[in-house]
């Protein structure tokens, strides 16, 4: 992502849920995100409440404003994250490739469901509400 789109995205207070929208459904994820009173539609007062929480997350000091020096550290905060993501690819890639042959078939692929495994606690291949709620909390965990 090119940094111009990076600061877009934050200027637009949107780049919580980014990436995240690109993974599921289109708008889904962004609209479970700031549709904080369930109606199944985004209000204006939620989308300001949204800009709201952004802009208390992106004044690190809290001094009103947002200087240069917290938008760099918001844009490095978000690199980090991509290169992670990046490294987390490369090596999840690798680990499907099961045969070693720097490719990874449909068979392959489709045999790797770790994030399900570790979310099925008791191992019956079906995910309960809380389940899914327990690698939800390990998850947001991680990400702070």
């Amino acid at each position: 992502m090119k940094r111009s789109a990076i600061l877009a995205a934050l200027l637009l207070g949107l780049a919580p849920v980014c990436a995240a929208a690109a993974q599921d459904m289109p708008g889904l994820r962004i609209l479970q995100r700031l549709d904080t009173d369930g109606d199944g539609v985004i209000s204006k007062d939620e989308i300001l409440a949204a800009r709201e929480r952004l802009f208390k997350r992106l004044d690190r000091n809290g001094d009103g404003v947002i200087d240069e020096k917290e938008m760099e550290t918001a844009r490095q905060a978000i690199e980090d994250r991509a290169q992670a993501a990046e490294a987390r690819l490369g090596s999840r890639w690798q680990r499907m490739d099961k045969d070693g042959d720097g490719k990874v078939t449909e068979n392959e692929f489709q045999a790797s469901t770790p994030l399900f495994d570790l979310a099925d606690r008791n191992g019956d291949s079906r995910l309960s509400a809380d389940e899914i709620a327990a690698i939800r909390k390990i998850m947001a965990a991680r990400a702070n």
